[in-house]
């Protein structure tokens, strides 16, 4: 099978963290010789005779540094999350983007796959089954979405010229070792109130599957260099009610499911009103509520991944209850404090 060969050099920025050290394990086990580029040394990635380039993605010269002599890099690095300024996110997901696309041209890395996210389209209305020809919005109301957006389309942009590349946009990524969403699920446990009426379908993607899906990009990408350029959306494939599978993840730690709730209008009310008041005071802590996320724990967010099944030959492999279970075990050894 053609596709990443025995010792072919790879990076993956972002490499200590979920889903880029869920690739890192997925790369190792075939063989590449991995290098990763972070903030941060992590211990994990030296156990396991991973190289490691320490640097700021908006540094040109350190992410120059980093792409020397690789083959093939997974852009996964980003800066998440609902709440800071949109410089501080410009400058790491937009700016550090361009700085990977022009060490990859550069170097002469043979192909690029880039992480990005379906909220780069998601408008603040329902999405049923939507595919990759939706536009994206005319507005943002986090920087995030924004910032990943233009991110993605300097990619694509860069496919049109010589820069062999594929984005993917994950939904709800989890299960073990989960440092994002799992976490703030389990910690808000006991004060997190239902937004809308509960009845709301969304995607979410189990993390092995995630990793799968980028390793096959780049194992097509390389069979077949006409899909470059293109972005596909990957998902369990199996859309869930969100607040059931937020009632399923805080049932695996122990705790008891979500009573109360609140609607969708006073849930955005209160986050205007509280982004309002952090800004005005200059406060740095995310607010427990923001429209962005108003809309999202109220609306449906699935999508059609028929594209990513033909093209990349991606099939989740792992199912939502499996993957739940595997969750559980996991949660049971390193509980979420």
């Amino acid at each position: 099978m053609m596709g990443i060969n025995f010792m072919e050099k790879v990076l993956v920025t972002g490499g200590g963290g979920f889903l880029g050290g869920a690739i890192v394990k997925k790369l190792i086990k075939r063989g590449c010789y991995v290098r990763t580029f972070s903030r941060n040394h992590y211990q994990k990635l030296e156990d396991s005779g991973v190289e490691q380039v320490r640097g700021n993605l908006c540094c040109k010269e350190e992410v120059e540094k980093a792409c020397q002599d690789i083959e093939v890099v997974f852009h996964v690095a980003a800066r998440t999350g609902v709440w800071g300024t949109y410089k501080d996110y410009y400058r790491i997901n937009y700016t550090g983007t361009c700085n990977i696309i022009q060490a990859c041209r550069s170097n002469n890395v043979a192909r690029l796959i880039y992480t990005s996210s379906p909220s780069v389209v998601f408008n603040g209305s329902n999405m049923e089954g939507a595919d990759e020809s939706i536009p994206y919005p005319d507005k943002y109301h986090a920087p995030y979405p924004a910032t990943k957006a233009i991110a993605e389309q300097a990619v694509i942009e860069a496919a049109r010229y010589g820069l062999k590349s594929i984005s993917l946009r994950p939904h709800l990524i989890w299960g073990p070792g989960d440092t994002n969403l799992v976490p703030r699920i389990i910690q808000r446990g006991a004060s997190l109130v239902r937004v809308g009426n509960g009845k709301n379908l969304v995607d979410t993607i189990y993390i092995d599957n995630a990793a799968d899906a980028h390793i096959l990009a780049a194992d097509r990408l390389k069979k077949n260099p006409g899909l470059s350029g293109r972005v596909y959306f990957i998902s369990q494939d199996e859309p869930v009610f969100l607040w059931d599978m937020i009632d399923d993840i805080l049932h695996e730690a122990g705790l008891k499911p979500i009573k109360k709730s609140i609607s969708k209008n006073m849930a955005w009310a209160i986050g205007a009103l509280l982004e309002t008041g952090y800004k005005l005071f200059n406060i740095k802590q995310e607010p427990r509520m923001t429209r962005f996320v108003a809309n999202e724990l109220a609306t449906a967010h699935w999508f059609n991944i028929s594209a990513a099944k033909k093209d990349l030959a991606f099939w989740p492999k792992i199912s939502t209850q499996e993957g739940l279970a595997r969750l559980g075990e996991w949660l049971k050894k390193y509980p979420v404090q």
